[in-house]
């Protein structure tokens, strides 16, 4: 097949993560009431967070902007599956191609940034409580979740230019329902030793550290409940901490299944449906992770909703 220039290249072939027309209406219908749970789920958490003045502290800031990055995480990829699936189509446009690898980056990073500055918050809340509202007051809050923001937009627009260079031949197939990098990196006409070594480097720069961040974080709160001699107060503050460990096990433990399903086999239904759990599942599962294991966000959410069924 000849190669051409991207600049001639108008769309790519999203195979999705089935070609049997039977299957078709099971998949929109399963995917498409897991983007509404996530959606719903999320904005639940949100509005349950700003409407409460108990839940106006840097825990749940954290907490309102990670639901908030959930819901456009998952907007990013999910609602173009289910439009292709509908209308029985496999094509996405090279922009919108590249508008999906750019803001992925953007908010897989940002779950990232912000799950380590969450246990950062923990760190700071059981191991320096006198301080902890003088450490983390909403301008130092405020700045943690801006730099994040900060990082991330470069770090996705140096992909997306690295892109750019990159050659296609005509009717490029992707192997997945969305456009991952890394995939398309596979099916490029050219060179992509430099793009490679790009995304091996922000991976490995903005994996490891904020999991380095996260494990020293708790290795420090850890220590610190050792020291409490009460057993009660030991269960009280860590039982803070339950909900985030959830999260950032999921998370990181859907990440390295992703990873290892990649490197272990060359199935790209495997790989596709070991995305699923992370781009689709753990965005879905985090906020009711949060509103089972934690009291206060189950307490604003019962008043938002007597709230709610009181103006009805």
């Amino acid at each position: 097949m000849e190669a051409e220039n991207h600049t001639e290249v108008s769309q790519f072939l999203l195979l999705g993560l089935s070609d049997d027309p039977k299957l078709q209406p099971v998949l929109y219908g399963v995917f498409l009431s897991m983007y509404l749970f996530t959606v719903l789920g999320n904005l639940l958490i949100i509005v349950a967070i700003s409407s409460d003045s108990h839940l106006h502290s840097p825990m749940y800031f954290f907490l309102s902007n990670l639901s908030f990055v959930d819901i456009c995480f998952t907007s990013t990829t999910v609602p173009k599956m289910l439009v292709n699936v509908q209308a029985q189509s496999k094509n996405i446009s090279y922009i919108g191609c590249l508008i999906q690898v750019y803001f992925f980056t953007l908010f897989v990073g940002m779950d990232n940034f912000l799950l380590t500055v969450m246990a950062y918050d923990r760190y700071v809340a059981i191991c320096h409580p006198l301080y902890y509202m003088v450490i983390m007051n909403p301008r130092f809050c405020g700045t943690l979740v801006l730099i994040s923001w900060f990082i991330m937009s470069w770090v996705s627009l140096l992909h997306i230019l690295l892109m750019r260079w990159l050659t296609f031949c005509v009717g490029t197939e992707i192997p997945h329902f969305f456009c991952e990098l890394a995939q398309i990196l596979k099916v490029a006409c050219s060179d992509t030793l430099i793009n490679n070594i790009v995304l091996y480097v922000a991976t490995a720069l903005l994996g490891v550290f904020p999991l380095t961040g996260i494990l020293f974080s708790y290795s420090k709160i850890v220590s610190s409940l050792m020291r409490m001699s009460s057993t009660k107060g030991k269960y009280k503050a860590f039982s803070t901490c339950g909900s985030h460990l959830s999260v950032v096990s999921l998370f990181y433990g859907t990440g390295l299944g992703v990873y290892l399903s990649s490197a272990l086999t060359h199935s790209s239904l495997h790989n596709s449906v070991a995305s699923v759990m992370y781009t689709v599942v753990t965005p879905m599962l985090n906020p009711f992770i949060y509103s089972l294991r934690n009291k206060d966000v189950k307490g604003a959410l019962r008043r938002l909703l007597k709230i709610a069924a009181s103006c009805l």
